[in-house]
């Protein structure tokens, strides 16, 4: 995480963007995105100019044509601020509506618009995002990280932002390989793929040293779909600062747009689903009415993970706590799936407050393997009672936290078959939640240890109120006695 002078500087510009009139959250990081492909795209001609000195041949796939030096933000960083900003405003935001599919990320840029208001600002920002070493990608990353953390703490379109910790967890239990091709249908800002990319940088460094492997982790093994173009421009631009030349992000209505070509396609699925409410049977995919029949879009989204994963796919998803014991058919016949068709694996119960401050839904974590066969022996569950911060609004550090116990337990199921019912996780038989109608709730298998209390005869109890009144009746004849 970045710090000090650099976080400093990114939060003045932050205040100057919201005292300048952009006080939505997205939006702030929507300029500062355009601004950051556009220092890339100048990056990536001054690296295509110099290989061209060194071969002494022409400049491949160049990106500003001649006459078009002035867009480059070599050149229009050092005018003045009024230049700047009317040379960003009138030349070179058409520049980038206009680039072809050849450069990447253009895609994403056909609908930018410039709404940065004043020339002070501009050149402010310029000024902040050209201090900052874009070659180092632990740096850019943070950056972003930082930038997109802005979106929960404004408490606007905060849904659109997992948790980084609960991310996290999700990746180190799936445990992403270098020959995974990893999903995401609702990405928002990128943040499953991006830990997931750096999951595989950390844990399998020699095989990015392959040529083709380096080309399946930089062109083919992160997907990401939204229907929100804001989130396709800053998810993308996300990867990019992480070090992902050319993820495949895009745009996707997921439940009411056909996929079959994607269908079978993806080994691990990581993704926290939009859940709030429900679609028109109408203009839901047909393919995935014929998994689960529902208005639900937390169960679609699951009939939709189920369709896009290959056999022998994995996934781990984030559900509303409604998923795990809802009474509807719907909710039943997908529970029966994932436990008869496909081998349920795992049920991470989270507090209700780890989306506070802008949700406080209570939910879980499915992890499941796609089969078409079955597979399910046992099922563990684990009920987390604390993430590493308070549960309230604020969402303060506490020392109090159950995830590493979470990811150390799972690393060592087979010793979790002797824990008792009455722990905060254990194994339940296939055949015990058949028994409960798939019920998939902890709380349904849990064994509460009640502590015996032993209780006196009534008959002692009343003995003893008569001593005592014997008692008080004699002090109280004394006392006249002393009186008289």
């Amino acid at each position: 995480m970045i710090t000090g002078e650099l976080k400093s500087k990114i939060d003045r510009v932050w205040d100057a963007f919201w005292s300048g009139g952009i006080s939505n959250p997205l939006e702030v990081i929507e300029q500062i995105t355009y601004l950051l492909f556009i220092r890339r795209l100048d990056d990536i001609q001054t690296l295509a100019e110099k290989k061209a000195r060194v071969t002494g041949g022409a400049i491949e796939n160049p990106v500003f044509m001649p006459g078009q030096a002035h867009l480059r933000w070599s050149q229009f960083k050092n005018t003045s601020p009024e230049v700047m900003h009317r040379t960003i405003a009138d030349d070179v935001f058409p520049f980038l509506r206009s680039l072809g599919d050849g450069t990447t990320y253009s895609e994403h840029m056909k609908d930018a618009r410039f709404t940065i208001p004043t020339p002070a600002l501009v050149s402010k920002v310029v000024d902040m995002l050209d201090n900052i070493p874009m070659v180092d990608r632990d740096t850019n990353g943070d950056l972003y990280e930082y930038l997109l953390s802005k979106i929960a703490s404004a408490g606007v379109n905060g849904q659109f932002r997992t948790p980084r910790h609960i991310i996290e967890l999700m990746v180190k239990m799936t445990a992403p390989q270098p020959s995974d091709e990893i999903c995401d249908p609702a990405c928002g800002t990128g943040g499953f793929l991006v830990a997931a990319s750096e999951y595989v940088r950390d844990t399998h460094a020699d095989a990015l040293l392959d040529s083709v492997q380096r080309m399946h982790f930089h062109e083919s093994m992160f997907h990401g779909y939204d229907f929100d173009s804001t989130m396709l421009r800053i998810g993308s631009m996300n990867m990019l600062l992480h070090g992902i030349e050319s993820p495949d992000i895009r745009y996707r209505d997921s439940l009411s747009e056909g996929a079959a070509g994607d269908a079978d396609k993806y080994t691990l699925i990581l993704a926290n689903p939009p859940f709030a409410g429900s679609l028109d049977l109408e203009s839901t995919a047909k393919d995935l009415q014929r998994i689960v029949k529902t208005k639900k879009t937390e169960l679609l989204f699951l009939a939709l993970f189920l369709k896009l994963l290959k056999p022998g796919g994995r996934a781990a998803v984030i559900v509303p706590d409604g998923v795990l014991f809802g009474s509807s058919k719907a909710h039943k016949d997908l529970r029966r799936i994932l436990v008869e068709d496909q081998k349920l694996d795992a049920v991470v119960k989270l507090p209700s407050g780890v989306f506070r401050p802008y949700a406080g839904v209570s939910t879980a974590i499915l992890f499941f393997t796609k089969t078409n066969s079955g597979g399910t022996d046992d099922v563990w569950f684990y009920d987390v009672r604390a993430d590493g911060f308070s549960l309230d609004d604020r969402r303060n550090p506490v020392e109090t936290n159950d995830l590493p116990d979470v990811l150390a337990r799972w690393q060592t199921l087979a010793e979790e078959r002797d824990r008792a019912r009455t722990e905060q996780s254990f194994l339940i038989s296939k055949a015990d939640i058949v028994a409960h109608s798939y019920d998939l709730s902890p709380n349904r298998y849990r064994e509460v240890v009640h502590e015996e209390i032993e209780h006196r005869a009534p008959l002692d109890i009343i003995a003893e109120i008569e001593t005592l009144e014997d008692d008080i009746s004699k002090g109280l004849i004394e006392l006249k006695d002393m009186l008289s």
